[in-house]
């Protein structure tokens, strides 16, 4: 997935309707309809030969400006991790962890980033080491939603201070937004959106307001929502959103993911 600027003219390679045929885009015949109509590029360039030839472990394919995977060996999987659950393929204490989900992949997997055992919601597993390097370094800070349930009452001035930010042990930090769904005297559910990754982040800006959390829930990673998928179930991601993910995950995108992390 590397961009080399030589690759698509070179003679070798295999032809590029049967790289996006083998890509899962679309059939062979109508991945020639998407060349000839302009909506392919290599290396940042558009295609509109039928004769192109590729490298797919070196070129960098696009299809209306989203990249595609060539790789047929990665896997991308998302999964709703249920509470309980450490994320960890294999927990030296003996709890619970994802190596049932790893399993079920049929290849060496490994998580995305973290979620604490209390938490649950959208988590990624991959066997592209590369991807989930990048998006799990702090320097990208990809965007996250969480659905939290918390003690007490919380009012709109209370997420207002959560957007404005506050300063926690480790420094300061603030929402993208965050806002109240539904409050009674007693307990609320609100939604926070924010890029920090830093540990067990967004139960540590609630209590720091005075509502600690009871449940906490992560209903979107980036590009990728939760959706319906139940608890505890796996499925691998669709074309439109794998490409959304290596999109985000490209070099040139992360001057666009700068966080709003200082006040």
């Amino acid at each position: 997935m590397c961009p080399d600027n030589t690759a698509a003219s070179h003679p070798e390679g295999e032809r590029l309707q049967k790289v996006l045929a083998a890509a899962g885009v679309a059939s062979r015949r109508a991945s020639e309809q998407l060349i000839l109509a302009g909506s392919v590029s290599v290396n940042g360039r558009t295609v509109r030969e039928l004769g192109t030839r590729v490298h797919p472990d070196h070129d960098l394919i696009r299809v209306d400006g989203t990249p595609i995977q060539t790789d047929q060996t990665k896997v991308y999987y998302m999964l709703n991790k249920p509470v309980g659950v450490v994320s960890s393929m294999h927990d030296e204490r003996g709890r619970p962890d994802l190596s049932a989900w790893a399993d079920q992949s049929g290849v060496r997997v490994f998580n995305v980033g973290r979620l604490d055992e209390a938490t649950r919601g959208l988590l990624i597993l991959t066997n592209d080491g590369e991807l989930a390097h990048r998006l799990a370094h702090p320097s990208f800070e990809v965007r996250k939603v969480y659905l939290a349930r918390v003690r007490g009452h919380v009012s709109d001035r209370e997420m207002h201070q959560l957007e404005r930010g506050i300063d926690l042990p480790d420094g300061p930090v603030q929402a993208d937004s965050a806002r109240v769904i539904d409050s009674t005297a007693s307990e609320s559910l609100v939604e926070i959106r924010l890029h920090s990754g830093r540990n067990r982040i967004v139960r540590r800006m609630l209590a720091a307001i005075g509502h600690p959390v009871t449940d906490l829930l992560r209903k979107q990673f980036g590009p990728l929502h939760l959706g319906t998928l139940p608890a505890s179930q796996m499925r691998a991601l669709t074309n439109m959103e794998l490409g959304a993910l290596l999109a985000l995950s490209l070099p040139e995108q992360r001057s666009t993911q700068k966080p709003r992390t200082q006040r």
